[in-house]
């Protein structure tokens, strides 16, 4: 059992057996002898695997992880961000293929917390497009607002996770992830070089641009396709639609003054 798990949550989470080890601080040798079934490790080993690997002991030992008959199950991968190892969870399905999580509105304040806590990434509603690549990590977000028009509030946004944020080229939509601004959908303008912040701005003009240091960024995931219930309408440009937004404020400001 613990043979069969071992060598599935290092596939897992993409490490080799040599990279494995020196997480451990064992000899190469022994995770073969682990996963091969000719050696048993010692209790602190155990207890090492489970903790990398963001699982508990006992499922580690009981568990036959392979062939779970469960739908999906949740795991906490290392990927570098930053030049640092950051937690990223993800759930898979019963092929092992990656899921996309949907993060709703309601669950945007709670995943400032738990977006690297596997038991809270386990408990959102998830999903698969087929037409998406299968390279790299995808989530949902529901996003609200009328910065982002002709998107509108409530669309689904789908994004790719990136590791490496010093690669992201101005312009590009992203949904940032912060302890300051929560979740929000914006391009980015990269200034992490000389500045160590991004500029983020909206495609609706009537919200102005504003920066964000890149040291309280949580998370980016660089827009890839979006879902939404409303659908454009015809000929009417953006600062069309814009002026129509900004005509339904002032009625409502209007109503609340009365």
């Amino acid at each position: 059992m613990i043979n069969t798990n071992l060598k599935f949550l290092r596939k897992q989470t993409g490490l080799t057996q040599s990279q494995l080890a020196e997480k451990l601080n064992i000899k190469r040798s022994l995770i073969g002898a682990y996963e091969e079934g000719r050696a048993e490790p010692k209790l602190s080993t155990l207890v090492n695997i489970s903790k990398l690997f963001n699982i508990s002991l006992d499922v580690l030992i009981t568990k036959d992880l392979p062939s779970s008959s469960t739908e999906s199950h949740s795991m906490a991968i290392q990927r570098p961000t930053k030049g640092n190892l950051r937690v990223l969870a993800i759930t898979v399905d019963r092929e092992d293929k990656e899921n996309i999580e949907l993060v709703p509105q309601r669950a945007s304040a709670g995943y400032l917390n738990g977006y690297a806590d596997p038991e809270f990434i386990e408990e959102l509603p998830r999903f698969r497009l087929p037409m998406l690549s299968t390279q790299g990590t995808h989530r949902a977000f529901e996003i609200s607002g009328d910065s982002m028009l002709p998107i509108a509030s409530g669309t689904v946004i789908i994004g790719r996770f990136i590791e490496d944020w010093s690669t992201i080229k101005d312009g590009t939509p992203c949904i940032i992830v912060s302890q300051k601004e929560g979740v929000v959908f914006k391009r980015i303008f990269n200034k992490m070089k000389n500045e160590a912040v991004l500029y983020l701005h909206s495609d609706n003009p009537s919200y102005s641009p504003y920066q964000i240091l890149v040291d309280d960024i949580l998370e980016i995931w660089e827009a890839r396709a979006y879902i939404s219930t409303t659908f454009p309408i015809a000929d009417f440009s953006l600062n069309k639609l814009t002026s129509i937004v900004l005509d339904l404020q002032q009625e409502v400001l209007k109503l609340k003054k009365a």
